[in-house]
């Protein structure tokens, strides 16, 4: 009896095409094709097909998120270890035993800044992480706000994991002398070349604000080349103002929000939004209210608003009298976090589409974790 006739492969070209429209959002089905042959392996892993799988897919997925706690309040996931991370696919983030004590302060661009007494970068596809040398302004200032960047230059930072990156820490200190509170900024720029962790620069000139200011405990939103946090006011808290980091010039510079007084509260948070402009979203009773800062033809920027949803109709609520939070945004699709009474939901504000992605807790901030797998 002959052999029997082997089944011809397809062209990598077909197969290729076939790859293509596995989801990002699950990077398992990519996984297990790589597994199947040596061919296929090959192909998945080469650089020409990450390279279309990323332009296909545009923006990357989101794998995961962090996510910070009130004060003294203990994990709501009891198998959940420190740098809180929840998975929202099945990918598996590398959590070495050194950091679970470390929480959360930004994602950006494959890395996650940690912090306990000491700042850690950590790169959940790998496990690596790079401790940063320690510097007086971060371990003694008063309130305080950090963000980890690529630096590498051209990156897309679809899926980039490793290379040189840059720490941005703004913080501000009491000025007893002047009564007055005061704003800098540091940057640190890692050292690749020379497997080193980089050093602090000097920071950048002082900017006054008002004496009772600190800023609030979330990432702040990265546009083009400025980092944005929000303010608010111990006194008042339904007073919000925007702080502006520029990369470029090394300024700090503080902008208005669009409105002040009892209408932003608790549930405000700046975004990055899918035109690239500064927004504001905040949340009045069960009524989401979204603003866009844009930049005018003679370069002046003004508020706004966008949309006006209402998340009583839109979303799943038992109590319609209790209070909804925005708990964070997805930079640059307009998808924002609404914790209700039923749950925590992801909204795309221009479509509307909502699917719930994790059951009450009393989270601060949820942190998206955005990445093409790359391993």
């Amino acid at each position: 009896m002959p052999p029997p006739t082997p089944v011809p492969s397809l062209p990598e070209e077909l197969l290729e095409e076939v790859f293509l429209h596995l989801p990002p959002d699950e990077p398992d089905h990519l996984v297990r094709a790589s597994i199947a042959s040596k061919l296929w392996l090959g192909l998945l892993t080469g650089a020409r097909f990450r390279g279309r799988y990323r332009d296909f897919h545009g923006a990357p997925p989101m794998l995961g998120f962090l996510y910070t706690l009130p004060f003294l309040c203990s994990s709501p996931l009891s198998t959940d270890p420190r740098p809180h991370f929840v998975s929202t696919t099945k990918f598996a983030a590398r959590i070495p035993d050194d950091l679970r004590e470390y929480d959360a302060q930004d994602c950006h661009h494959g890395r996650v800044l940690l912090r306990y007494k000491m700042l850690f970068i950590w790169n959940p596809m790998t496990g690596c992480s790079t401790e940063l040398p320690p510097s007086t302004e971060y371990m003694e200032a008063e309130s305080s706000g950090a963000a980890v960047l690529c630096a590498v230059t051209g990156c897309d930072h679809r899926a980039c994991h490793e290379g040189p990156f840059w720490v941005v820490f703004v913080y501000l200190d009491q000025d007893e002398g002047e009564g007055v509170c005061v704003a800098s900024a540091a940057v640190l720029l890692s050292d690749s070349s020379k497997r080193s962790n980089g050093k602090w620069c000097e920071p950048c000139s002082r900017l006054d604000l008002v004496d009772d200011a600190f800023i609030e405990a979330r990432p702040p939103v990265l546009i083009q080349d400025a980092l944005h946090f929000m303010l608010r006011h111990y006194e008042d808290y339904r007073r919000v103002g925007i702080l502006k980091y520029d990369l470029n010039s090394n300024c700090l510079s503080l902008i208005d929000a669009p409105l002040e007084g009892p209408v932003i509260d608790d549930a405000a948070i700046l975004m990055a939004m899918e035109d690239d402009s500064l927004g504001l979203a905040h949340v009045e009773r069960l009524t989401l209210n979204l603003w866009s800062r844009q930049i005018g033809s003679h370069r002046v920027a003004s508020w706004t608003q966008r949309a006006i949803v209402d998340l009583g109709n839109l979303l799943p609520i038992q109590n319609p009298k209790e209070d909804l939070e925005l708990l964070g945004t997805v930079e640059g699709s307009d998808t924002v976090f609404v914790t209700t009474d039923m749950g925590i939901y992801e909204i795309n504000l221009n479509s509307l589409r909502w699917k719930k992605l994790w059951k009450t807790d009393k989270f601060c901030a949820l942190i998206p974790y955005m990445s093409f797998y790359n391993r």
